[in-house]
């Protein structure tokens, strides 16, 4: 529709009228953000009501790229209403002067027919508008069409929708951006799950698993504020390009107050542990084994000792005797709390300090005193109190116990040989002991298992919900570490188990949620791909065989331009790509990276780098908005590009330990692309993907 089309449709005015409304309405709710005042509260008050206003103040942001509203609904007439209400929708609530609603948010239950209302189920829906815009000379967003759907004349548009294909494919450069005015009935359902529900969601590629992730995360927060904000919502991924890459999308919904981490960054103790040596394949894939949790357990539980005699506390002159057999049953009972998970180490060894003292603040009652607090606090600090717990319940450094298991064959034989075998257990051994604890260099995946021993002694920080991305990667002692923050809450796990390319994955969904502490999770598959082209997805499909034989395969709701195309020539193929709009990925063999830069700078192409494994990252964030980013495979799950040129198919399956890994890694590169897939090969490609009689 042109300018003077758009000017006269007296629709687009009248839309346009509410937008600039909404924009000053928005502006007015800012200012008054910025106005809240603290006069006549203490410091730490003010400090409090600073950090509010900050909130709401970056809540109420301005994004230019985001218009205030993308649809509206016109509800059947009603005796209170007799024109029926009409509701516009919007990434956030936006009031007036006098409170009335200008927009209504996404997350509010009235919203949710926008969603899923159909001609057969209209929900009390006779109209659904979606809208269209377009950034004028200032970069703000005005309104430039739009799209009505007569529910109540039987219209059912669907992905039949020009605006909502147009926004689907709309070109990206950069990070991910929020699909809250796309959102499919099948993904609604998911985000709008109540906060008790745990999900396991399989998503093929291009269904928008990971959107549907994070848009129930910003849900969750909006439907339940008193228990979540307290509290809070974790976000796990992957790795760091893949936070770096999804770190806008809550944020652009208006919420702030969520932690995105790794598993590695959750296990690193605030940062203090990092990496030092490299486990074999082997040694890795053991140490991901729920059974480690176990001998973890025992290595722990293994340092309570037997009281062999009498505790005798002094207070002030007399001698208070807590005979021997009294005293193991104070251990016994505290180890039972320990051994059923009701107790952590460390508090154990104030529990018992505190039951010798009240040992001996009944024994002075029955002796008719009447001792204070502040003196069974003394006597629970007491020298003889101190060295009775040092001696039968003594305090444990999670390195230490972990360097032991390694370099002690009888420690580890005591704690793991009804658990492992004698192969595993020589597998776990270190060869080259270190002279002490502070010199020993641990593995990633011991590093996992520190936080599993850290779990055991203290508590860790809690949340009501977390959401998992890319869980098919994890081991069972890595989702281990995620469930120790979630013990009571509920989780969202997002995978593909066709895109599992680590040695210790779990391999299943029902394990892997019994290893994330909710075996009783549902698990719901999507199928149906938004985001990359049919033609794309008819050959990866044909991997899933080799990959994942019980995961279902995708089917795609749109085709690309020329989405799917075979060349040898390199510069020609990137040449091509950046003839249309949007991002441009040259996903590589790790090993490749830098000579196909070098290539592409050659031929004046400038890009930019996403590293992989042993590449650096520092520049990941300048990385992620070029227009041409050289990828390594390995580094490619969870991201997409308008176009990708793939280059060398057979060689990234080689570049992996094995042949199965090799077909995974491809499944994952192949199918990166939104518009097109261009493939560059002079190597056959793996037989795999011939078509499949």
């Amino acid at each position: 529709m042109s300018a003077s089309d758009a000017r006269a449709d007296p629709v687009l005015r009248s839309e346009q009228a509410h937008l600039l409304a909404a924009n000053d309405c928005l502006a007015e709710m800012r200012e008054g953000a910025a106005r809240i005042a603290d006069y006549g509260v203490d410091a730490l008050a003010s400090e409090s009501l600073g950090r509010m206003r900050a909130e709401r103040l970056k809540h109420l942001g301005a994004d230019l790229e985001a218009p205030p509203f993308f649809g509206r609904t016109d509800r059947d007439p009603e005796a209170e209403h007799p024109a029926g209400e009409v509701f516009h929708i919007g990434r956030r609530h936006i009031r007036d002067s006098v409170g009335d609603p200008i927009v209504i948010d996404w997350r509010a239950p009235i919203a949710r027919p926008f969603y899923r209302a159909t001609a057969d189920d209209r929900q009390g829906v006779r109209l659904r508008r979606r809208f269209g815009f377009a950034a004028d000379a200032t970069g703000y967003a005005v309104l430039s069409s739009y799209e009505d759907e007569h529910l109540d004349a039987g219209e059912n548009l669907g992905l039949r929708s020009d605006l909502l294909r147009a926004e689907i494919e709309r070109p990206r450069v950069g990070p991910m951006r929020d699909i809250v005015a796309t959102i499919q009935p099948d993904q609604d359902e998911l985000v709008r799950a109540d906060l008790d529900t745990s999900l396991c969601i399989q998503g093929a590629p291009g269904t928008g698993k990971t959107a549907v992730g994070l848009h129930r995360a910003a849900y969750l927060l909006y439907s339940y504020p008193e228990r979540l904000r307290r509290s809070g919502v974790l976000v796990v991924g992957p790795n760091a390009a893949f936070l770096r890459y999804i770190a806008q999308v809550l944020p652009a919904l208006g919420e702030n107050g969520i932690t995105q981490t790794t598993v590695e960054d959750l296990v690193s103790g605030d940062g203090r542990l990092i990496p030092g040596r490299e486990d074999a394949v082997a040694v890795a894939v053991l140490k991901g084994d729920a059974r480690l949790a176990e001998v973890c357990r025992r290595a722990v539980i293994s340092h309570i000792r037997k009281p062999e005699s009498d505790v005798v506390p002094i207070v002030g002159t007399k001698r208070y005797r807590i005979p021997v057999e009294r005293v193991r049953r104070y251990v016994d009972d505290a180890r039972r709390s320990l051994v059923a998970g009701e107790l952590r180490w460390d508090l154990g060894r104030e529990r018992l300090r505190m039951l010798l003292a009240q040992d001996v603040r009944r024994q002075r009652e029955d002796a008719g005193g009447a001792p204070s607090d502040a003196e069974t606090g003394k006597v629970a600090r007491s020298v003889p109190v101190k060295e009775f717990v040092d001696a039968v319940w003594p305090a444990l450094d999670p390195r230490e116990v972990l360097v032991r298991l390694y370099t002690s064959p009888q420690f580890l034989h005591r704690c793991g040989a009804t658990v492992l075998g004698p192969d595993e257990l020589d597998q776990l051994a270190w060869a080259d002991p270190p002279r002490s604890v502070r010199a020993a260099r641990f593995s990633a995946a011991d590093l996992v298992l520190l936080d599993e021993l850290r779990g055991l002694m203290q508590p860790n920080d809690q949340y009501v919900h977390v959401v998992v991305d890319e869980a098919q990667d994890l081991s069972a002692m890595q989702c281990r570490v995620v469930a120790r923050r979630v013990p009571i809450g509920s989780v969202t796990v997002l995978g593909d188990l066709a895109q599992a390319t680590t040695p210790w994955a779990v391999g299943s969904w029902p394990a892997t949620m019994a290893a994330l502490g909710s075996p009783a999770a549902t698990v719901r598959p999507l199928t149906v791909g938004y985001r990359v082209p049919g033609e794309v997805l008819i050959v990866a499909n044909r991997l899933l065989p080799f990959i994942a034989a019980d995961v279902p395969p995708a089917t795609s709701v749109r085709a690309g331009r020329e989405a799917l195309s075979y060349t040898a020539d390199l510069l020609a193929a990137v040449g091509r790509c950046l003839e249309a709009e949007g991002s441009v990925a040259v996903i590589v063999p790790d090993a490749a990276a830098t000579s196909v830069r070098a290539e592409l700078a050659g031929a004046g192409i400038a890009t930019e780098e996403l590293a992989g494994a042993g590449i650096a990252t520092e520049d990941l964030a300048d990385a992620l908005p070029a227009r041409v980013t050289v990828v390594a495979a390995s580094s490619a799950k969870g991201l997409e590009y308008d176009s990708v040129v793939l280059v060398e198919p057979a060689a990234i399956v080689a570049q992996e330990p094995s042949r199965l890994d090799g077909l995974r890694r491809l499944y994952v590169a192949w199918t990166r692309a939104v518009s097109r897939l261009a493939v560059v090969h002079t190597a056959p490609l793996p037989d795999e993907l011939a078509v499949t009689p």
